[in-house]
């Protein structure tokens, strides 16, 4: 089958999302079809430029290519999956969040656009117009977006679980002398929050980091913080880490920070169970909380400095609640059916070929 998979890229910005769409490509490869990745840059700002881009992707048609049809689209982001064609599958990663949830909680960008209402409301019905279209089940790629596309547009979907990058590599270790995060360094991620827990601990704790920044001004923030705090020097920037090192910290790590705010799935939580690690997440996470239970997989916080300094000395204070809690974490992924297989039979099995 021909198939094309349709994502959304902001130049030069690579993240789970990113990944997501290359190791569904892959996947499809594998499993013996004929795939290509449809990037669709993506500008938001101004409002009219915003709209140039919807129009942009939606009068985009995919139905054929030099003549021979391509059998599949799978739509991922918006507004990439307002593309044209005849048979287009839904894998929803996440809608323009600044239309719906970011919007209710004040933190959306639109507030700041004198003609912010209308945008919104023609972003929502660009959605609505593209899902009363296709004849396939929607899905999206965890529960937390699953509901959001209920709340927001009473939209039905059936949450599809994949694994994370470097899946079949990952590997237990033993349970180190430091906490990990790893994640960009962006603020929906939270890294100021979890400096200044850090500094609310009476503990020796140590936390690396791993991740690049979205921009040099907000990792300079973040060093700064480090500073004001008096806690740099327990403190390790690495930065981009190749996959080998990235295993490494996992696996020799004591237990994986992963506090983002409101989360659509979370490659970190799934990384961190693979490597048998316990994950310290909150209360607003959104995804992580969809496989972390508190005092099973992991310890869920309040998002205040407080409440996670207490689990951060919990955890490095005793390392056999981290190992039992681990253990329960692996397990867990394992139950789950969370493989590739899975995926490719689900997004290909309903397409009528």
């Amino acid at each position: 089958m021909r198939i094309a998979v349709v994502n959304t890229q902001v130049p030069f910005i690579k993240g789970g999302a990113e990944l997501h769409a290359s190791n569904l490509c892959k996947a499809l490869e594998e499993h013996g079809h004929d795939v290509v990745q449809v990037l669709i840059p993506f500008k938001w700002y101004p409002g009219s430029t915003l709209v140039d881009n919807i129009m942009a992707a939606r009068l985009l048609d995919l139905s054929e290519s030099t003549g021979t049809p391509i059998d599949l689209m799978v739509g991922l982001r918006f507004p990439a999956y307002l593309a044209q064609h005849q048979n287009k599958v839904f894998w929803i990663i996440h809608q323009y969040r600044s239309a719906y949830d970011m919007w209710d909680s004040g933190h959306s960008d639109l507030l700041q656009q004198p003609d912010g209402t209308a945008l919104r409301e023609f972003i929502r019905e660009e959605d609505l117009n593209a899902f009363k279209k296709t004849q396939h089940p929607i899905y999206s790629n965890s529960q937390n977006v699953a509901k959001r596309l209920l709340k927001y547009t009473q939209q039905i979907s059936t949450p599809l679980y994949h694994p994370p990058p470097n899946h079949e590599s990952l590997q237990q270790g033993g349970f180190g002398d430091y906490l990990f995060a790893p994640s960009r360094l962006t603020p929906g991620k939270r890294q100021d929050l979890i400096l200044e827990a850090l500094a609310e601990t009476r503990d020796s704790i140590r936390i690396v980091f791993a991740g690049v920044p979205d921009t040099r001004a907000y990792f300079d923030q973040l060093r700064q913080k480090a500073y004001d705090l008096n806690i740099e020097d327990r403190i390790t920037w690495l930065g981009e880490v190749s996959d080998a090192e990235l295993i490494k910290c996992y696996a020799e790590s004591r237990a994986v920070i992963f506090i983002p705010q409101d989360e659509d799935y979370g490659y970190i939580t799934l990384e961190a169970m693979l490597s048998g690690k316990p994950v310290i997440t909150s209360t607003d996470a959104g995804g992580p909380l969809e496989f972390i239970q508190h005092e099973s997989e992991g310890l869920i916080s309040k998002p205040t400095p407080k409440d996670l300094a207490h689990n951060f000395s919990r955890i490095m204070q005793d390392k056999n609640l981290a190992e039992t809690m681990g253990a329960s974490a692996h397990k867990r992924y394992m139950s789950m059916n969370i493989n590739w297989d899975h995926v490719v039979s689900t997004l290909t099995g309903r397409t009528g070929d």
